[in-house]
C-alpha cells in the first residue's frame, strides 16, 4: 500500500484482470516499471491511496517493485508491506534444512530459461553450502530438475502449490527429482519452490575457490571474478587474484 489519502488506485503486476473501473488499474512490470511509478507518484500527490497487488509472487522479491518502493518512498510517501502467503518461507518451515546451522539461506529465485545459462547457475550453486531456495514455473519444472540432477545426492525438497488444496511436499535427492515428477502426471502442474539442503560435507575449500574461479572466469574478467568468489567465500582477495592468475597460466 502506498499511502497518501483519498481515493484509491491499483496496480498489478503484467496485465491488469477485467474491472468495472479499468481507469483505477495500471499494469506495473519490468519494462515500464520506472515510467510507471512516476504515475503512482503523482497519484500519490493528488491525493490518491495506492495499491500494488501481486496475483503470485512477492513485490519486489518474485515481481517487480522494487524501483517502484524506491522511487515513491524517495518522493516522500509512506510504502506499507501488506504480505501474503510466502512459499519461500513456507518450504523452509517444513523442509528440515538446518539455515540456522549453515549461515542462513539464499533466495536464488528463478534460474535462467536458456539452458546453457541454467546450467552454468547450477555449477555455480553447487560450489555454494548453504541453503538455496528456487522458484519454477510448470512449464519448465522437467527441464530445471534434469539440470539439478547434476547436484548428485545433495538433498531438495519440492513443494507443489504450497498453501492451496492440491499442496505436496517432498524431499529426496537432487538425482532423483526427474523420476518423482514423471511418476504422476500431476507434478508437471502448479507452482514449485525448491529449496536445496545445505551441504552435509565440507569440501576442500581451496578445491571450491578454483572450482568458482574457473566459472567465473569463463563468463566475466579476472578481477571481477575474484571479487565476487571474495564475497562468496569470505577468502582474501589477495590471494584469490594469486591463485586465479595462477590458474589463468595453466589454461595458455
Amino acid at each position: 500500500l502506498l499511502e497518501s489519502n483519498g481515493l484509491r488506485s491499483q496496480l498489478c503486476p503484467g496485465v491488469c484482470p477485467g474491472r468495472r473501473n479499468a481507469s483505477h488499474w495500471l499494469a506495473v512490470h519490468q519494462h515500464n516499471e520506472t515510467q510507471a511509478s512516476q504515475e503512482v507518484i503523482q497519484r500519490l500527490q493528488a491525493g490518491q491511496r495506492v495499491a500494488y497487488v501481486s496475483d503470485a509472487g512477492t513485490p519486489a522479491i518474485s515481481d517487480p517493485g522494487a524501483r517502484l518502493a524506491w522511487q515513491v518512498q524517495a518522493a516522500g510517501f509512506r510504502v506499507m508491506p501488506l504480505p501474503g502467503a510466502s512459499s519461500v518461507t513456507a518450504l523452509l518451515s517444513a523442509c528440515g534444512s538446518f539455515t540456522a546451522d549453515a549461515s542462513g539461506f539464499v533466495f536464488v529465485g528463478f534460474l535462467p530459461s536458456k539452458a546453457a545459462e541454467r546450467e552454468h547457475a547450477v555449477q555455480l550453486l553447487a560450489l555454494d553450502g548453504r541453503t538455496q531456495v528456487l522458484l519454477e514455473a510448470p512449464h519448465r519444472i522437467e527441464a530445471l530438475a534434469t539440470v539439478l540432477a547434476a547436484l548428485g545426492d545433495r538433498m531438495v525438497t519440492v513443494g507443489r502449490e504450497l498453501t492451496k488444496q492440491f499442496e505436496e511436499i517432498a524431499t529426496l535427492p537432487a538425482n532423483t527429482l526427474s523420476d518423482w515428477i514423471h511418476a504422476n502426471p500431476q507434478r508437471t502442474r502448479g507452482e514449485f519452490a525448491l529449496v536445496v539442503h545445505a551441504q552435509t560435507v565440507v569440501s576442500d575449500p581451496i578445491e571450491v575457490h578454483d572450482k568458482m574461479l574457473k566459472l567465473l572466469m569463463q563468463e566475466v574478467p579476472l578481477k571481477t571474478a575474484v571479487r565476487l568468489t571474495a564475497e562468496l567465500t569470505g577468502e582474501s582477495r589477495n590471494l584469490l587474484y594469486d591463485r586465479a592468475l595462477a590458474l589463468k597460466e595453466e589454461n595458455t
